[in-house]
C-alpha cells in the first residue's frame, strides 16, 4: 500500500540566528531538540511511509526554507504546505509563483483564538482567500471553536478554494469525546465539496491503548460524511506517544469496515490527487 503522511514537521535548533517564537520555546510534542529531514526519513522508512507533506511548525515563524530544502533533495519523498504572513498583504505578489517553488504544493494556516479573528471576521485576509482561489492553491487549516464559524463562511464564499481541516479539529490538550467536540460542526461542512479533512494525530486524542477503539466511531462518522476521497491520513509524527507504525495500522488493520480501496485512498492516494502530486510509476 502506498502511504503518504499528510503532516510531518521538521525544524532546526533554537538559536539567536534562528530563534523560535512563543513563550514556551518548545517544538511539537514538547521537544527541545531539532528534528531534521534525516530524522523524518529514518522514521518513515522504518514505518513503511513512502511520502510525507512537510508542514513548517509555527514556532519557526513563517519560514519555509528547511522544508523546501528537504523537498528539493528528496522530491520523491517530500512535498511542502508552506506558510505565509496574512498580516502582510504585499505577500499577495508571492502567490502566483507559489507552486513554482520545487516541492511547494500549497499553504497551511494555523488559526488559534484571538489573534486569528481579524483575519477571519474583519476581512483582513480577504486578499488572501481571493488570490488563493484564483490561483488554485490548496489550503490546510487548523481551526478552533471560535474561528470555525467564520471559516465556514469563507469556505462558502470561495467554492473553488480547497480546504483540508487539520486533525478532525481536535481540541488541544483534550482526550476522547472532549477532543472531538468540534466534529459535529466539521461533519456538517461535508456538504461543501471544496472541504476535506485530515484524519491525523488521532492517537494523541485517546486515553485508551492501541488500537484506540474509542475513536473509531468518530472516524466512521467522518467516513460516512466525507467518503474516502476527502479523508487524508496523517501521523503528525513528532507529537505521537506511540510507535509511528501503530498510527498506520490503526487504519490499515483495525477497521474492518474499510475496504481495500478505501484504505488505499485514505492512506495516500486521495491526498496525492487533491494536491495534484503524481504517483510514481507502479504505485
Amino acid at each position: 500500500m502506498f502511504i503518504v503522511d499528510c503532516q510531518v514537521h521538521i525544524w532546526a535548533a533554537n538559536t539567536p540566528e534562528r530563534p523560535w517564537r512563543g513563550s514556551g520555546q518548545k517544538a511539537p510534542g514538547g521537544r527541545t531538540e531539532p528534528f531534521t529531514k534525516e530524522d523524518a526519513l529514518r522514521e518513515m522508512d522504518a514505518a513503511g511511509v513512502h511520502r510525507a507533506i512537510l508542514v513548517p511548525p509555527s514556532m519557526e515563524g513563517d519560514r519555509n526554507d528547511l522544508a523546501l530544502d528537504a523537498a528539493k533533495l528528496h522530491p520523491d519523498r517530500f512535498a511542502v504546505m508552506g506558510r505565509v504572513a496574512l498580516d502582510q498583504p504585499e505577500d499577495e505578489a508571492l502567490l502566483p509563483g507559489w507552486r513554482k517553488q520545487p516541492g511547494m504544493m500549497g499553504l497551511r494556516l494555523t488559526f488559534k483564538r484571538e489573534w486569528a479573528k481579524p483575519f477571519i471576521f474583519e476581512g483582513k485576509a480577504d486578499w488572501f482567500w481571493a488570490a488563493s482561489e484564483r490561483i488554485g492553491l490548496p489550503l490546510m487549516i487548523q481551526v478552533s471553536d471560535d474561528t470555525l464559524p467564520g471559516l465556514k463562511m469563507i469556505m462558502e464564499r470561495h467554492p473553488r478554494l480547497k480546504f483540508a481541516i487539520d486533525h478532525l479539529g481536535l481540541v488541544p490538550g483534550k482526550k476522547d469525546e472532549a477532543a472531538v467536540a468540534l466534529l459535529p460542526e466539521i461533519l456538517k461542512l461535508a456538504k461543501l465539496p471544496n472541504v476535506s479533512v485530515k484524519v491525523s494525530a488521532l492517537p494523541t486524542a485517546s486515553s485508551e491503548p492501541y488500537p484506540y477503539r474509542n475513536l473509531h466511531k468518530y472516524i466512521r462518522q467522518t467516513y460516512d460524511a466525507y467518503g474516502p476521497e476527502r479523508m487524508f491520513w496523517g501521523g503528525d509524527l513528532t507529537r505521537l506517544k506511540c510507535p509511528y507504525r501503530q498510527a498506520i495500522t490503526m487504519f490499515t488493520e483495525e477497521m474492518p469496515w474499510l475496504t481495500e480501496k478505501d484504505k488505499e485512498l485514505i492512506m495516500g492516494r486521495a491526498l496525492c490527487e487533491w494536491l495534484d502530486w503524481p504517483l510514481p510509476a507502479g504505485a
